[in-house]
């Protein structure tokens, strides 16, 4: 079902304490390694959008047993030495990138053929940057221009791989790794820049031994395989790409005064928090504690007069996912903000890139892009625009949010896929007042 949406400014502050969603790295890890697992992993706060769904049914077909036992509360009796079998029908990844990468390198461990296929979204995404490594270490696909459809016609025996991958990418890391899981003897990953580490934070809860040595700006993982994973309990802490979103709100809408409740504070993952404490942001973390292996805090966030800023790339691989909405948070902001390094926004859900840039200058504000740069001038958001989503859940957020501080309502075309990774967004906006209607 296609959903439209429009969003406008409120008549009154945002207000009240919401807590973020699971966070949905987090929680396609816990399924995964569950199934992988001796024993049965409890999962708690499990993310239960349409992507995280997508990785339990291909869990089930790998022959894992998945049990949903009441809202975020999941069990998982894991595979263990039997190992993961052939599912009898393609696994469907829906509009899952994640889930598709890492379980592709997961099931490159197992003497079995599968065949896998998304929707129209992630079958225009590259895959060569995960088959490439498995299929060095053993790997063989049948696969055209490296895009879904494709099946796996080999797997099992992989050999041990030192590989240092050309893009900074904690999907690939994360493929590889597991990948690695069978092999007889060391698996390495040599990363140029640090990214995120949920894999091998859940891997150590798992009972791997996993090491890492700093090296320049990045680090040397490696794990010495084959291990065997142990089941354990996964408390899912909150997702800060979404949390992003209600952070946006409330430093754009005057007088507003929010806490979002449960965040993680990875430091692979809090770039846009930091980038907002230079921008000038009211942005408190209060009440740290640790959960599910993770740093998770409270945010108190308040309507605040931000500074454009330069951001460099460096910033990249901690908040890929949130520069949508960082650009709009900018076109609040006193002067230009420029963010460097951004062409990984290229080939995610869409032309992250691209797409920012029509949605800013549809509505009134003044941007542009150069090479993998792009630039953003504060001043009044006029709005009244509509604007294409091209079926990408954080453009259509981002979208919306915007519409908050506008003259005039911003409207999407469709808002179904908001769910893939945040299905209580509309819900949450509500209770803190934004003005956001879904027809």
């Amino acid at each position: 079902m296609i959903l439209s949406a429009k969003s406008q400014k409120p008549e009154t502050p945002l207000s009240g304490r919401v807590c973020a969603p699971g966070d949905k790295s987090v929680s396609h890890r816990a399924l995964i390694l569950g199934a992988l697992a001796e024993g049965v992993t409890e999962i708690t706060g499990l993310l239960e959008g349409d992507d995280i769904l997508h990785t339990a049914e291909a869990m089930r077909a790998f022959g894992a047993k998945v049990k949903r036992i009441a809202d975020g509360h999941w069990q998982v009796t894991g595979r263990a030495d039997r190992g993961w079998r052939t599912p009898k029908i393609p696994v469907d990844f829906g509009n899952a990138g994640t889930g598709a990468r890492l379980i592709m390198g997961a099931a490159a461990a197992y003497n079995i053929k599968v065949s896998y296929k998304g929707d129209a979204s992630l079958s225009s995404r590259p895959m060569g940057r995960v088959l490439d490594p498995l299929r060095e270490m053993g790997a063989k696909f049948e696969v055209k221009k490296d895009r879904l459809p494709l099946k796996q016609t080999k797997g099992g025996k992989l050999k041990p791989f030192s590989y240092t991958p050309p893009h900074a990418s904690a999907q690939v890391k994360s493929a590889v790794l597991l990948a690695g899981l069978k092999t007889d003897g060391v698996t390495e990953l040599h990363e140029l820049s640090l990214t995120r580490d949920h894999t091998e934070n859940m891997l150590t809860a798992f009972g791997i031994d996993v090491v890492r040595k700093p090296k320049d700006k990045g680090q040397i993982i490696s794990i010495n395989g084959p291990v065997r994973l142990k089941a354990t309990q996964v408390k899912v802490p909150g997702d800060p790409s979404s949390a992003a979103f209600l952070i946006a709100a409330g430093l754009m809408v005057p007088g507003s005064d929010i806490v979002v409740e449960n965040v993680m504070m990875n430091d692979a993952r809090s770039g846009l928090f930091e980038v907002l404490n230079e921008m000038g942001a009211f942005l408190r973390a209060d009440n740290f504690r640790r959960s599910g292996g993770e740093t998770i805090a409270d945010l108190h966030v308040k309507h605040s007069r931000l500074n454009g800023i330069t951001v460099m790339p460096q910033r990249v691989p901690s908040m890929v996912d949130e520069y949508p909405v960082l650009a709009v948070i900018a076109a609040t902001a006193r002067g230009t903000t420029v963010m460097h390094g951004l062409g990984e926004l290229r080939v995610k859900e869409s032309d992250r890139l691209a797409g920012t840039l029509k949605l800013l200058k549809a509505n009134g504000v003044i941007a542009s892009i150069d090479g993998d740069t792009l630039c953003v001038s504060g001043g009044p958001i006029i709005g009244g625009a509509r604007v294409k989503t091209h079926h990408d859940h954080r453009m259509a957020m981002s979208a919306l949010i915007l519409g908050l501080a506008s003259e005039k309502p911003v409207r999407i075309d469709d808002a179904s896929m908001i769910a893939t990774s945040f299905p209580d967004f509309f819900d949450l906006m509500a209770e803190v007042g934004a003005n956001i209607e879904v027809s």
